[in-house]
């Protein structure tokens, strides 16, 4: 970590102190454990939410007749073969 308050020492002469600040980026934060584990828990959520609403969903097909059941097949040949 460069940040600090530094004095520039060449043997008789000494500078005045200077302070250094440092940043790697502009638009940076700091994340930490109950920021990391706030967002796997949401993602386990939304995602047993997801599933429950697509289990949800496709079970409320099961007492409908598809468009194609109970109709001729379209490929019947009438040959006797």
């Amino acid at each position: 970590d460069p940040r600090g308050t530094y004095i520039c020492d060449a043997g008789d002469k000494q500078s005045s102190p200077f302070q250094v600040h440092y940043r790697m980026c502009q638009n940076c934060i700091e994340v930490d454990v109950p920021t990391i584990s706030g967002i796997v828990v949401a993602d386990v959520v939304a995602t047993i939410f997801l599933a429950v609403a697509v289990y949800c969903i496709t079970g409320q097909d099961k007492g409908r007749m598809s468009r194609g059941e109970g109709r001729a097949p379209l490929a019947a040949c009438g040959w006797g073969w």
